[in-house]
């Protein structure tokens, strides 16, 4: 037949530690406040559900047997895990505990939000912050269905149907970068149409926002596959610009200042809208509170 699995409770624990201590079963009763009887019944379900025997017992001496001696460590580690649960969630005040999940598809977006974060630290220390790096493709996604507070990232395209309210907190303008040794790397500004016959260093399309595909779309033209390169990250797109692959145009605040790496303002090109999407700020503080900081920090 087969044995059920091992329930042990830490009342018949703390019966255990306190005859192991005294070696005796009347002064483990007495220092748990509780019957000898109570104490000789918690031993004995003990030793049934171990399949061991704790104790020798004789009518005048009590003492661990090598199996007893074995389980003690177990036993000690057991309750003193169970008792440090206990006092971590023992003051429910101190234990209200506030959280907030905020989304972005890259990296540097969010690296941008640490001085913001630091604010809100200080206007609301319970916090926890819940940051997490997710796919565009499915980003939005997890904000319709409530797994995110927010999604921090540059506005969309009309084209992409987005479910949520959206709070712009600063207008990003886009830049085209290169390296410090390239010929470009001495220009004010640049244009679009100036860098149309230089190797590029582009999103994976699956990577990149609407506006910033538009972007490398228009970039492209009659390209042929070997004169662009494709990277997964703003920080592979940096890499490869600083290795003198090619070209990229990004919004500003994503690209590290580096003196490896010129940063050209772009002509005739609107900045990004970046901001904060969301679904409502009823009966989410913390969320207005981060939306604030987000603004004030970034004006």
């Amino acid at each position: 037949m087969k044995k059920e699995g091992i329930a042990i409770n830490t009342f018949q624990l703390s019966c255990f530690l306190a005859v192991a201590e005294y070696l005796n079963f009347a002064q483990a009763a007495q220092s748990l406040h509780v019957t000898h009887p109570a104490v000789s019944q918690q031993i004995q379900s003990l030793e049934k559900e171990l399949n061991v025997k704790l104790f020798q017992r004789t009518t005048r001496t009590v003492r661990l047997t090598e199996e007893g001696k074995a389980f003690l460590w177990d036993a000690q580690q057991i309750v003193v895990l169970s008792e440090r649960a206990k006092k971590r969630f023992g003051n429910v005040m101190d234990g209200n505990i506030e959280t907030l999940a905020i989304g972005c598809y890259n990296f540097p977006c969010m690296f941008l939000l640490s001085d913001a974060l630091e604010s809100l630290r200080v206007l609301r220390p319970k916090l926890h912050p819940r940051l997490q790096t997710i796919p565009f493709q499915h980003i939005y996604r997890m904000l319709e269905e409530g797994d995110l507070d927010a999604v921090v990232g540059f506005r969309e395209s009309s084209k992409q149907k987005v479910n949520a309210q959206y709070k712009e907190i600063a207008e990003i303008p886009l830049v085209c970068l290169c390296s410090c040794k390239h010929p470009l790397a001495g220009q004010s500004k640049i244009s679009l149409e100036e860098l149309r016959n230089e190797k590029l260093v582009l999103f994976v399309p699956a990577r990149a926002t609407i506006s910033i595909a538009q972007i490398q779309e228009q970039l492209m033209g009659e390209h042929s596959p070997s004169e662009f390169y494709f990277c997964e990250s703003a920080e592979a797109i940096t890499v490869l610009v600083t290795a003198g692959y090619g070209v990229s145009v990004l919004p500003d605040y994503l690209v590290p200042d580096s003196p490896l790496i010129a940063k050209i303002p772009l002509k005739d090109t609107e900045p990004m809208s970046f901001g904060i999407y969301y679904k409502t700020l009823q009966g989410n503080p913390a969320l207005k509170a981060f939306m604030q900081c987000a603004k004030e920090h970034f004006e």
